[in-house]
Parts: structure tokens; sequence; C-alpha cells
């Protein structure tokens, strides 16, 4: 009977040292399949273009294909729901902004995700600075001749957004600069921005990325960024707090995330190589083309980082007196 005992001890203990094989080897030959990346914005948005440029070098780290999917809509919500309901084996991922870790929860009445407890934070990529722009037609070429114009004519600007980050940045200026704005939603940042320039509706905080070459060509006027200072990216441009609108610091941050419960091995992996790319000289460069102040850092810092931004985002939301829809 004991010699029996030991051969079953003996065989559930070599089951067991397989088993911790067999994970160990599939935590070592990860990937093995393509990987996709999921976005809450549309083709063209600021997000999609970083994210196609990064891409492109995390297949060849990590020698499987990448799959861009953008699922716009619901301000992010569709996008963030779809990748908290897949399966947690570093397959399909989130990149994503403050806009659904940051916003949605205060914009938003009913949300079907969490933005801690649903995701796994991977890497911070950057930070993406909005600028506003304007209608040419619209008779003002600096924040203090729009407030003027908007204050002489109640009612007749408008708005547009295709981000939280523009919504918050629309609701915050006409609150801190005592105007009456119309706000026009939109899905995404390119179809808003079309609006702007086709001349129905007066004005939109944007991704530098996004409303730049239009600026360029003379389609719309930019008067300021949202950041607390200049933005090396378009030095020539004031702050809005520059600019007279006081207590005026917003911009958009970048970040991969996946489901919650992805395995640590997975996280170092994709974490490890994300920050080699965006480290680089030469990729934070081409970033910054496409208006993206790169940097990164640990899963941890992210993680931090996101609970931070949910209370910086709550005081904005509140102070801009922006109700839940």
């Amino acid at each position: 009977m004991i010699s029996a005992l030991i051969r079953n001890l003996r065989t559930a203990g070599a089951a067991a040292l397989c088993l911790a094989a067999a994970s160990t080897a599939q935590a070592d030959i990860y990937p093995s399949r393509n990987i996709t990346l999921v976005l809450p914005f549309a083709a063209g948005s600021g997000t999609d273009t970083t994210t196609r440029l990064i891409s492109q070098h995390l297949s060849q780290a990590l020698g499987v294909g990448i799959i861009i999917e953008n699922k716009a809509g619901a301000n992010g919500m569709l996008a963030a729901t779809y990748v908290a309901k897949a399966a947690p084996d570093g397959y399909t991922l989130l990149v994503t902004t403050n806009t659904t870790h940051s916003a949605n929860p205060y914009l938003l009445k009913s949300l079907t995700y969490d933005p801690v407890k649903d995701f796994t934070p991977i890497a911070r990529t950057g930070d993406l600075p909005f600028m506003l722009v304007v209608n040419p037609e619209v008779p003002a070429k600096t924040v203090a001749e729009l407030v003027a114009y908007g204050k002489a004519n109640p009612g007749k600007l408008s708005y547009a957004s295709g981000s939280s980050s523009a919504i918050v940045s629309g609701a915050t200026f006409a609150h801190n600069a005592g105007l009456d704005l119309l706000h026009v939603p939109y899905k995404s940042s390119p179809p808003a921005l079309n609006d702007v320039m086709g001349g129905r509706v007066s004005m939109m905080f944007v991704d530098i990325l996004t409303g730049l070459p239009h600026v360029q060509g003379n389609a719309l006027r930019a008067l300021a960024v949202t950041t607390k200072e200049r933005s090396p990216l378009v030095p020539n441009l004031p702050s809005m707090q520059e600019a007279g609108v006081p207590d005026f610091d917003i911009s958009s941050w970048q970040g991969y995330f996946g489901p919650a419960g992805l395995p640590k091995e997975i996280v170092t992996r994709l974490n490890a190589e994300i920050r080699k790319i965006v480290e680089k000289p030469e990729i934070k460069a081409q970033l910054a083309t496409l208006g993206m102040d790169a940097f990164s850092g640990t899963p941890e810092e992210l993680g931090t980082f996101v609970n931070e931004q949910l209370v910086l985002w709550e005081k904005l939301i509140t102070n801009a007196k922006i109700e839940k829809q």
C-alpha cells in the first residue's frame, strides 16, 4: 500500500511539473498569433495615427502581425467595453486616452465598464496636447477677440467635440470665460472638424495632429493650446491661460491596457517592448511631428496615474458644470 501511495505521489508530482512547464512554455511563446489593438476613435484621429506608427515597430519586435480595429462611438464606451469583455490572453488590447479612463465616469450616467477594475495597465505612451481652432469666417484672431465677440453675440457661437477632451475643453472655456456656447457632439474628431471647416460649427478643441494640417492649409485658424504652458509642437501659439482664460490646463494622455487578469508575464513583455519603442530618439521625433509628446513608464505607474486622473477629471467636469448624459 505504501509503495502504491509513493507511486501515486510521484505521478502527481510529475503531472504538476508538466503543467508548470506547459504554463511557462505558453508564456515564453507569447505572442504566437496576431494581436488586435482596439481604438475608441475613428481612423485619422490623433490616437489612431500615433498608434499605427508605434504598432509598426511593435509588430517587428514581437514577430507577429498587429491589427488596428477602430470602434468609435458612445464616447469610447464601445471599444472599452469590448476589450473589458475579451479573454485576458494578450491578443485583444485597448489603446485609449482620458476619454474612456478619466472622463467618462463623470460624463455618462450609465457606464458599461469600470476603468480600474476591468483593465490591466500595460504602458503609457505619452500626451496629446489640444488646441483651439475656429472657422476663418469667425471674426476673431485671438482668444480675447473670440471672447469679446461671443459676449457681444450670446448664443451665436458653437463648438464641436469628438472626444471627452474636446467636450470638457469647450465647456471649461465657456464657463471660465463666461460665454454662451452651443455644444455640437460628434462620434469622433474628423467629422467634427469637417463641419468646423465647412462653417456649420464655429470652433473646436482638437488634438494638434488632426488640426494642424488644416491650420497650415488656411482652412482653420488656431488661437491657443490647452496646456498650462506653450507646447513645443506649436511654439507660436499661446496657452489658454496666457491668452486670458483663467484656470485652464487640459491635455489628453494615451496608454495601452489589457482586460483584467492579464498574466504578469505578458504585461512585462508588452511593457518592455513598448517602452523600448517610445524611448527611441528617432521614434520620439516622429511622434512629435504627429503632435505627441512621447514617453513611457511601468504598468504600476500607469495604474497610479489612472487613479490620479480620475480625481482630476472629476474636478474639471464638476467645475465646468457639465451634466451627465
